[in-house]
């Protein structure tokens, strides 16, 4: 038989407590939909530096294998959203130090260093982006005519 002079209490949850698990959940799925997008956005932008990678691999790998080495700027694009720069110009290597006394001179050679620098440039998101590429590449002499 139930006591009648004590209230009885209904057991479960109260509106407050519903409402403050609710909250939390919605926060808590809030942040990790902020990370999940900004996972996203990170791996879009790590397919586009490695699309741009593999389409510098390919020119810097190509260039001046047929043909002599020409010196200077060219430009172009390898597809309607990667576009390209590649600046060659002679390499000389820094002087290092030298022992004391004469040394040795290395023979004369006619082939000569060269260094390729190439931009790859791209546009994501409204935002412009690039990479630049670098290499050095062994030429012959430049045919007479042709820029140092």
């Amino acid at each position: 038989m139930p006591n009648r002079g004590h209230a009885t209490r209904a057991s479960g949850f109260t509106l407050l407590e519903v409402i403050a698990a609710v909250l939390l959940l919605a926060i808590t799925f809030a942040s990790l939909m902020r990370v999940a997008g900004s996972s996203l956005n990170l791996t879009a932008r790590s397919a586009e530096r490695s699309a741009a990678a593999m389409w510098a691999r390919s020119l810097l790998d190509s260039a001046f294998v047929l043909e002599p080495i020409r010196v200077g700027q060219s430009s172009g694009r390898f597809d309607e959203r990667y576009r390209w720069q590649l600046d060659v110009r002679p390499f000389q290597p820094l002087p290092t130090a030298q022992a004391s006394g004469p040394q040795p001179r290395a023979p004369a050679s006619p082939l000569k260093l060269y260094r390729l620098d190439l931009d790859v440039m791209w546009k994501s998101a409204g935002h412009d982006y690039s990479a630049r590429f670098s290499t050095l590449r062994v030429g012959g002499p430049q045919p007479q005519g042709a820029g140092s």
